[in-house]
């Protein structure tokens, strides 16, 4: 015997059953959930007789709410699966990005590092300054003393 099974698009379903999700945790659903019970109590009690369909103690109305309960529970764990495995994807990317950013940092460090090495053996401006004027000095105190030179 066969069984077939309905398909579905579980990514369609997903997108749904979050959108389902948002929805349930907005002021607006709390308010629309709330003028439903209201007008459905308010009829029921104040209808004529033969127009309530749902008399006290609104054993209809419980079954309607239980029935919503029962479907929105599973589709607010699915959205919340679906959300997890976003999250997952997200960590992970993060994970990778701080992992690379971090052997670029130490590359830049050692770069660093050498390049102050080098400049630790490079003349700088300042010291060749003083070393021409100390030259200088010298070839002066020569020039003052050379008698060759007069």
């Amino acid at each position: 015997m066969i069984v077939r099974r309905p398909a579905y698009d579980s990514d369609t379903f997903g997108i749904f059953a979050e959108q389902f999700a948002r929805f349930m945790g907005t002021a607006r659903f709390l308010i629309y959930m709330t003028l439903f019970v209201v007008v459905w109590v308010g009829w029921n009690f104040s209808a004529p007789d033969s127009w309530r369909f749902d008399d006290y103690p609104f054993i209809f109305l419980t079954l309607m709410l239980s029935l919503q309960a029962s479907y929105a529970a599973p589709l607010i764990l699915l959205a919340q699966n679906r959300q997890e495995t976003r999250d997952k994807v997200v960590g992970e990317q993060d994970r990778q990005a701080n992992a690379r950013a971090h052997a670029d940092m130490e590359f830049l460090a050692r770069e660093v590092a050498s390049l102050r090495m080098a400049v630790g053996e490079v003349a700088t401006r300042d010291f060749l300054r003083s070393e021409l004027r100390s030259l200088l000095g010298e070839l002066e105190d020569r020039a003052r003393t050379d008698p060759s030179d007069e």
